[in-house]
């Protein structure tokens, strides 16, 4: 009986182990690893000290609290932000990424968790109509490299304007403030956050554009459990007014779906 007993103990021992070591247990010793791409104000950035602030990195620690997990955030540059989910070099992504099909046919999306609009910057006195091809053929303008921005401008000006293409949306900041291009195109908070706040001279143009849908965390598509966690604890937060402490906190707006 003691050698059943025995055997049993370390079988069960040997289980909670592997539920630990892949993330994904039933448990207050959960870990997750969260991908995020940094600089993007005010959603994620680093502050003086060097720690990472901004409204998902907030909104994502609240999360990890409702679900008793302990989170560690990754750095992750926006071009292989997915294909390091593929390879398990962690386990969501929870960075502004739009809900689209095709992403949606590489990974498990969790609902819509806030939604902005986006919008043409560049200086103030510009007078162009943005939403001709004539006014932008022969233009320079910034997008941050596999964002909807991106393929927004592609499609629409690609064949008439200078599309240049950014790692990270400070990379393209500096250059537009530089003059190395003419115009950028972005999320409407990071613009208003990185151009309009902090560089004189320089203004939001013509109307903002929705594309797509909300965004949402990614997750690989196998995790629908994990995802579900995500989701229910989104929802409490919404439900009991952290979400809206948070987002007061950076939008002098709703971003609320």
């Amino acid at each position: 009986m003691k050698k059943l007993v025995s055997f049993l103990a370390i079988a069960l021992a040997a289980t909670s182990m592997s539920l630990f070591a892949d993330g994904h247990g039933h448990g207050e010793k959960l870990k997750l690893k969260i991908a995020v791409d940094v600089p993007y104000e005010p959603f994620e950035f680093k502050a003086p000290d060097g720690s990472l602030t901004g409204f998902e990195i907030d909104l994502g620690n609240a999360v990890c609290a409702e679900i008793m997990a302990e989170c560690e955030w990754v750095i992750q540059s926006w071009d292989g932000i997915i294909p390091g989910l593929l390879a398990r070099k962690y386990d969501l992504i929870f960075s502004s990424m739009s809900i689209t099909e095709e992403r949606a046919k590489k990974v498990l999306f969790s609902d819509g968790y806030y939604i902005t609009p986006s919008a043409w910057f560049g200086k103030a006195d510009m007078n162009v109509d943005v939403t001709s091809k004539d006014a932008l053929k022969g233009k320079k303008i910034g997008v941050q490299r596999g964002t909807i921005q991106d393929t927004y401008v592609t499609e629409n000006f690609g064949s008439v304007a200078d599309v240049k293409r950014y790692t990270t949306a400070d990379d393209l900041v500096l250059d537009l403030t530089g003059g190395r291009t003419d115009l950028v195109f972005l999320d409407f908070p990071v613009g208003e956050s990185t151009v309009i706040k902090k560089v004189e001279g320089y203004a939001a143009i013509g109307e903002q554009i929705q594309l797509g849908e909300a965004a949402g965390a990614a997750f690989r598509q196998r995790d629908t459990e994990l995802a579900e966690k995500f989701n229910k604890a989104l929802k409490k937060l919404k439900e009991n007014g952290t979400y809206d402490a948070i987002m007061k906190k950076y939008f002098a707006y709703s971003i609320k779906v």
